[in-house]
């Protein structure tokens, strides 16, 4: 290969435009690259270097037989900085689930683009659409659909198990709220299963932190003489902080739910017997109901609680 085009191809990380080529070498040394199956295009004006390519299935598109960063990367050189990683690609992106190999990289453009969906390449238009912030954000050095957006648009996308979780856990994480995803909600007038994605979101918003916690506040810690809980309540004891998975302030009573794999350290159960003590010496109870009790047995988890509520209003 023209050492020319080596040495763009080295700087730009293994992949270029026919622009960048045609500033650095005449076209003939292009044409004579791409003969010699040196340089391949895996995109229209768009190549990488042969080396780059795997070796996997012959008959997939070029641009599924790269690295995943490599073909976003050529992805977005083929938007010419109009575009940005979207959907599931974005989804990748923010650490929150891996793209598997068989789906095509996402792109947003702004409407009116001109460009089209390609093998393995899949473009979505957008009259909103900007590579700005807040729509648009830098991360790994490439931009992406901001985070509560990004979230939305793969609601319909992923399958029902795989849903709620990542929504819950960049909540958890403080990377949003449940607010800005509302927000991100409303600027998509239709979406599938649009229902319980906003269900999801008011549980959230609710405080609920865990897919045990929703389904406890939906089957039993809501309704006739239950108290509105302050979800992910903060108390602090002496020098230190701690958040209370529902409280009944009035009652002063704790209801803590016990994952499904919870305790099985017996470190992990002493820490929760000393948060437990030191809670009590600000006067508040602590009860504990397990994955276990709470699904087999919802009703008399709910008489339980309704009694220690009234027992607890009674003290003086």
């Amino acid at each position: 290969m023209d050492p020319r085009l080596q040495s763009l191809l080295v700087r730009h990380g293994g992949v270029v435009t026919r622009q960048d080529l045609l500033r650095e070498a005449p076209a003939w040394t292009i044409q004579a690259a791409g003969r010699a199956g040196r340089l391949v295009p895996v995109l229209p004006g768009i190549y990488v270097d042969v080396e780059l390519i795997g070796d996997g299935d012959a008959d997939l598109p070029v641009l599924a037989r790269v690295e995943p960063e490599l073909a976003r990367r050529a992805a977005l050189a083929y938007g010419g900085g109009r575009a940005a990683l979207s959907r599931l690609t974005a989804l990748d992106v923010w650490g929150l689930r891996r793209q598997p190999p068989a789906e095509p990289v996402q792109l947003d453009l702004p409407r009116g683009s001109g460009l089209r969906n390609r093998p393995h390449l899949a473009v979505r238009h957008r009259s909103d659409f900007a590579i700005a912030p807040p729509q648009v954000v830098t991360r790994t050095g490439m931009p992406v659909t901001r985070l509560d957006r990004t979230l939305v648009d793969c609601w319909p996308l992923l399958q029902p198990v795989d849903r709620s979780g990542p929504l819950i856990r960049v909540v958890n994480d403080r990377l949003t709220t449940a607010q800005r995803l509302v927000a991100a909600l409303a600027e998509v007038p239709t979406i599938n299963d649009r229902g319980t994605l906003r269900s999801l979101l008011d549980r959230l918003a609710a405080g609920c932190r865990s897919p045990l916690e929703i389904w406890g506040h939906d089957h039993v810690f809501t309704g006739p003489g239950m108290p509105t809980f302050t979800r992910q309540a903060r108390v602090r004891v002496g020098a230190r902080t701690i958040y209370l998975d529902m409280f009944a302030e009035a009652e002063r009573v704790d209801i803590e739910l016990d994952g499904a794999t919870s305790h099985g350290d017996p470190a992990e159960r002493e820490i929760d017997l000393r948060r437990d003590a030191l809670l009590a010496t600000i006067g508040i109870l602590v009860v504990r109901f397990t994955h276990r009790r709470l699904i087999a047995d919802p009703d008399q988890v709910r008489r339980e609680t309704l009694a220690i509520l009234a027992a607890r209003s009674c003290s003086p």
